[in-house]
């Protein structure tokens, strides 16, 4: 196990001048820390295929992280407190329509558990975020998956259909891996409709690129969610926040819903570093703006690039991209990574589609060029085994 030192160096060259002390003796000047994508042996490597935000936490967030290491020997409750009720402020709402998590990844785990049965399972769209479905698998409860039209939209009006045994019907907008987003009246018909065919479901809109989106139309469904008790939504700072390491993810609901969601949420998995890096992100409106207007500018210049190039993408309202690459992602991914660039993995039923994370500009302008020259050659057979260019929890299950 790393001791206390350790970690300091991994959190930054500043925090282990400041905890030196005068009383210490005498040491060396601190070598700096590797970074850690070095660390983990991708030197070099431009990493867009996990949705992540390449330009990492703001200066508020990283000041808040430096700072939160003196505090890493205590339990986060005081600080989760404050959180919340940050956050609900934000949002207006009252903090007992709020549940933290660590990451939205275990609050979508726990509206699984909590919301299905052997019976009444999950409704989602094909392709669309994995882990609703694959936890659902994992309890052997049902899995009804739609696919998403020829646009790459959730079909919303052929998985109402479907949905007469859904215990929780779940809606990522944006979509993820798509990109693509809905309106907030259709999604509100959604609900509408859930409500009338299948009484008992509960609807989950995932909102974790909410700060992305440009569509006009697009409203969150926070406030459905305050005042009606088959619906949560969920959101997280891994994406415009740029802290997806830190896992801090929250669900918005009535009460009574949040009640049955918190026996499965583990309040001990929030870290206090984390907390503290939400915290102060979220009260750094400026830096999420620049964010959003970066990954805009930066995203118009990369699809610009892949039309012209005859690989159009479906409409873009989050940091990642949809491309009609015309082969196999596999074998774009196997060719991309050759080169210095990890995309994402397949997702199907979109086989001659590959997910690609906007990046920082400066990451983009390489990977472009990359991009161009993988599309310009043949495409490659498939050899068994080829490299899956994607994160992966211990237990096997994707997770970006």
């Amino acid at each position: 196990m790393s001791s206390r030192r350790d970690f300091l160096r991994l959190v930054g060259g500043s925090a282990v001048a400041a905890g030196a002390g005068a009383c210490g003796p005498k040491r060396a000047a601190a070598v700096a820390p590797p970074s850690p994508a070095a660390a983990m042996g991708h030197t070099g490597l431009v990493r867009i295929g996990s949705n992540e935000n390449g330009s990492g936490p703001g200066p508020a967030a990283l000041e808040a992280i430096r700072a939160g290491v003196s505090e890493a020997n205590r339990y986060p409750f005081a600080t989760i407190g404050e959180l919340v009720s940050s956050i609900a402020s934000t949002l207006k709402i009252d903090s007992s329509q709020l549940l933290l998590g660590s990451g939205s990844g275990e609050l979508l785990d726990a509206a699984v558990t909590a919301f299905t049965s052997s019976d009444r399972g999950v409704l989602t769209a094909s392709p669309s975020f994995e882990m609703p479905a694959m936890r659902a698998q994992s309890l052997n409860r049902p899995v009804v998956a739609v696919r998403v039209d020829s646009a790459g939209r959730l079909d919303l009006d052929a998985m109402l259909a479907a949905s007469g045994a859904a215990g929780l019907a779940y809606i990522c907008n944006p979509n993820n891996p798509t990109s693509t987003v809905h309106s907030g009246a259709d999604v509100e018909a959604f609900v509408e409709g859930i409500h009338k065919r299948s009484p008992e479901a509960v609807v989950l809109v995932d909102e974790a690129y909410h700060e992305y989106v440009d569509f006009a139309a697009y409203h969150s469904l926070v406030p459905l969610a305050t005042t009606d008790p088959r619906v949560i939504v969920t959101r997280t700072f891994s994406k415009i926040h740029g802290i997806a390491g830190l896992r801090v993810g929250y669900a918005v609901g009535v009460p009574e819903t949040l009640s049955r969601l918190r026996q499965w949420v583990d309040a001990l998995n929030m870290n206090t570093i984390g907390v503290a890096a939400a915290h102060a992100s979220l009260g750094d409106t400026a830096h999420v703006a620049q964010q959003r207007q970066v990954n805009h500018d930066t995203r118009a210049r990369l699809l610009d690039a892949l039309a012209k190039a005859g690989h159009p993408a479906f409409e873009s309202n989050a940091n990642f991209v949809m491309v009609h690459v015309g082969r196999d992602p596999r074998s774009f991914a196997a060719a991309c990574l050759a080169k210095g660039v990890q995309v994402a993995r397949p997702f199907p039923p979109l086989m001659e589609h590959a997910r690609i994370t906007v990046g920082t500009p400066q990451e983009m302008e390489r990977a472009t060029r990359v991009f161009l020259d993988v599309l310009a050659q043949p495409p490659a057979s498939v050899a068994t085994g080829s490299p899956v260019t994607a994160w992966t929890r211990n237990d096997g299950r994707r997770v970006c």
